[in-house]
């Protein structure tokens, strides 16, 4: 099991209320998460990520253990502190303005 903590208005679209826990079979990286959580919550597709592409939406970022994840390829292995729930992986709308 793995924690993900999502925006708000994620939870509101996802219907939950604080972290989602997802039970992540093989090795745990980014994809492999977004994957579990659009199955579990299919509302959340194409709003974490393109729905064609499956590229990240840009004022969304990914962060773990401090770390941010954004940039990363979403095949890397997250943190051992996030595949064993020490950590989660949370998700955080990111703030634009001029």
């Amino acid at each position: 099991m793995i924690r993900v903590v999502l925006p708000a208005h994620l939870r509101t679209l996802a219907r939950v209320d604080g972290e989602v826990r997802l039970d992540i079979q093989g090795e745990i990286t980014v994809r492999a998460v977004l994957e579990a959580l659009e199955e579990r919550h299919p509302a959340l597709r194409g709003t974490i990520r393109d729905r064609a592409t499956l590229e990240r939406r840009p004022l969304l970022r990914f962060f773990a253990c401090g770390e941010d994840l954004s940039q990363q390829s979403p095949d890397v292995p997250l943190p051992d502190a996030v595949a064993n729930e020490a950590e989660p992986l949370v998700i955080l709308g990111a703030i634009a303005g001029g």
